[in-house]
């Protein structure tokens, strides 16, 4: 079986073309382009000129998979894309691409949920049966689950407010760290003193698996105005990275060993997921966690962890073994929640 994903939910457009039988699978392609320099003016990405940037990109993307996959459209079996949640303009992009092609060659349509295809990364990469346990972080998404099974996720905590990644790339913002900021606030980390700041830790105390960032970019923005006036100092901007890092760091392990502790039945590993876990040091904290709790964690690659095709093509190759395929008339969405899709599902 032979699937095409593509991927245009926000700044990154990409095209893969994954293979699967009884033996096991493997990637025959996989063609991604970066934006990168055009949002990098601008601090953060514009939905507006994201979107003219898939339309400009992503036809190219298709025939450049293809040729390195060195099969013809008659080969292809599934033809998948990410439908939401995202930037709507960029999701119509690849949502009418998929379509086109899926008429053009009578091919099968499936809509991935963006969330889902990180979700159910971790199993492209590793043998993680289900169910297992989830912190799904991004940029746009904090969310802990419980993923009983493709299309039924069990939402233990969310944020209430901010997401991990948006507080990186804002708090890097504010260093003037550039664009994408987050891992260059990771990087600079390195060189700098966690304990030369404290932060609140969010929720101390409180049960459940909510989190809560919009607190600390506020610390944060307290802690470079109190500096003494003028230009930041490089290690400045470091000590204060480190202690943002390991503050965010802290906060999610802190609701995450609640999660052990509310999920139904146990997990057959602690995942992680999202561009967040691509964070190193945040991989070694949950790491630590779930050996304290007598867990395996496991994590995709850092480069399957933000957005890429490969897992969108898996998300569908996961979805069209169970028959879930998707009719023309299927709307991309700005807004979609993983339990949601249980409806769709059960169907």
């Amino acid at each position: 079986m032979i699937i095409m994903g593509i991927e245009t939910s926000c700044d990154e457009t990409a095209v893969a073309i994954i293979e699967a039988d009884d033996n096991g699978h493997r990637c025959l392609s996989h063609a991604l382009s970066s934006q990168t320099e055009e949002h990098s003016t601008y601090g953060g990405v514009v939905p507006e000129i994201a979107a003219r940037a898939h339309i400009d990109k992503l036809d190219k993307l298709v025939a450049t998979a293809m040729n390195q996959a060195n099969i013809d459209y008659s080969q292809l079996d599934v033809i998948a894309a990410t439908a939401g949640p995202g930037l709507i303009g960029g999701v119509i992009v690849g949502v009418m691409t998929a379509k086109a092609l899926a008429l053009v060659h009578d091919k099968p349509f499936i809509a991935v949920n963006h969330l889902e295809g990180h979700a159910l990364s971790v199993r492209y990469t590793d043998p993680v049966g289900y169910p297992y346990l989830l912190l799904l972080v991004s940029g746009g998404h904090c969310q802990l689950l419980e993923v009983l099974g493709v299309g039924l996720y069990n939402c233990l905590g969310t944020t209430l407010d901010d997401a991990a990644g948006e507080c990186f790339d804002k708090v890097a913002k504010m260093l003037g760290l550039g664009f994408p900021g987050g891992p260059a606030l990771a990087k600079l980390a390195c060189y700098g003193d966690p304990e030369r700041f404290q932060l609140p830790l969010p929720l101390r105390g409180r049960p459940g698996c909510d989190f809560s960032f919009s607190g600390m970019k506020t610390a944060a923005r307290k802690l470079i105005t109190d500096l003494p006036v003028g230009p930041l100092k490089k290690q400045d901007k470091a000590d204060i990275s480190a202690v943002v890092q390991l503050g965010i760091s802290n906060h999610i392990v802190d609701r995450c060993s609640n999660a052990f502790d509310m999920i139904a039945e146990k997990p057959s590993a602690f995942v992680a997921a999202g561009g967040v876990a691509a964070n190193l040091f945040l991989r070694q904290r949950l790491t630590q966690l779930a050996m304290l709790k007598g867990f395996k964690f496991v994590a995709p690659s850092p480069e399957l962890c933000t957005d890429n095709a490969i897992m969108i093509a898996w998300a569908g190759l996961e979805r069209y073994r169970l028959g879930l395929t998707n009719e023309m008339n299927f709307k991309p969405r700005s807004r979609w929640s993983l339990e949601s899709l249980r409806m769709q599902t059960s169907l």
